[in-house]
């Protein structure tokens, strides 16, 4: 089953109807659950290399689904018991997904007060562990093996494409964007790589304010210690209504196509491959697929209820205003530490 986790393909998605060329789309939803299975897996395998998990013992972590489906995978590998803490908005597609994989769920009933559902995910994992002899918390959000784990990813990009210009990812605990970036840099001749965060509206990581937020996957309400600020270039925030449409318009014109992360991406990459100079190499990296989002992101009535359909899509993002306020899709460009 290891085996069966990366060598994931890419593929070429045409921007040039809108007056542009295109971008490279590494699509992880190849792997089982999606791109987590290689932090999943890694991290696991790292714990009881050094000790910190025996055989047999409980997993216990907080998700909002992708990397619970990788825990699943990983303790089935290993032969460990996983209990994963959710909230109230994962889909449901999911849940079966992981009690059908022997994987015992919880659901928090009510966000904290500071750090809302993740926080009040985090507290019970917190208090779950205290309580069992023996469990182990991969802690996703803080882990340095979770960035570790895309060096993999990193080596198959540059073996698929050679000298890439600009990397696009999701950030939500931090870890791909990290780690795919700082391999490339650092093991694979391109220094010079740009690194293109996309975020959520409402998420607290490059510095706004919390808000509720009805994107999963993207974006956070803590702070992860595992994103590295002074990695990147530049960092958009996206609105739900604007991922929607793009992974729609994706799944019409490409079929390859995903959820609310990959909506995103593909919104920033191919304004990218519209505005940078003919020939600039933009690759995108699309973290899982549709399946988990059916009842979301293709659901006409779930779309309809939140308003995702209704009016303009912008074909440019609004610069940072002053005073840091945004509420759709935004840029800021940011100064690199190199």
């Amino acid at each position: 089953m290891i085996s069966a986790v990366g060598n994931t393909p890419v593929l070429w998605i045409d921007e040039s109807a809108g007056g542009g060329g295109g971008f490279w789309a590494k699509l992880e939803g190849f792997n089982f659950g999606g791109i987590k299975d290689r932090a999943a897996l890694y991290m696991v395998q790292q714990a009881r290399l050094r000790g910190e998990l025996r055989d047999g013992a409980l997993v216990v972590e907080s998700t909002s689904g992708t990397l619970g489906l990788g825990l699943a995978l990983a303790g089935v590998v290993y032969g460990h018991p996983v209990h994963v803490v959710t909230d109230p908005g994962l889909e449901p597609i999911v849940q079966r997904m992981l009690a059908a994989h022997g994987v015992r769920i919880e659901v928090v009933d009510s966000p904290a007060e500071h750090g809302g559902w993740q926080q009040a995910r985090r507290e019970r994992v917190a208090g779950l562990v205290a309580a069992t002899e023996g469990a182990w918390c991969p802690d996703q959000y803080h882990n340095p093996d979770n960035p570790a784990a895309y060096g993999g990813l990193a080596a198959e990009l540059a073996g698929q494409l050679g000298p890439i210009d600009v990397l696009v990812c999701a950030v939500g605990t931090g870890g791909h964007s990290a780690g795919i970036a700082r391999a490339l840099r650092a093991d694979h001749g391109m220094a010079g790589l740009e690194l293109v965060g996309v975020d959520s509206v409402g998420s607290t990581i490059f510095g706004l304010p919390a808000a509720e937020r009805l994107m999963r996957g993207l974006g956070s309400s803590i702070h992860p210690g595992n994103v590295d600020h002074a990695a990147f270039d530049e960092v958009h925030w996206v609105g739900p209504a604007e991922a929607v449409r793009c992974a729609r318009r994706l799944a019409a014109r490409q079929f390859a196509t995903g959820g609310w992360s990959v909506g995103a991406v593909a919104l920033v990459a191919g304004w990218l491959a519209r505005t940078r100079p003919p020939g600039t190499r933009i690759v995108a990296v699309f973290p899982d697929g549709p399946q988990r989002y059916f009842d979301t992101v293709f659901s006409d009535e779930f779309c309809a209820r939140h308003g995702l359909l209704e009016g303009a899509v912008p074909e440019d993002p609004e610069d940072f205003p002053y005073g840091g306020e945004v509420s759709g899709w935004t840029r800021r460009a940011l100064v690199r530490v190199r």
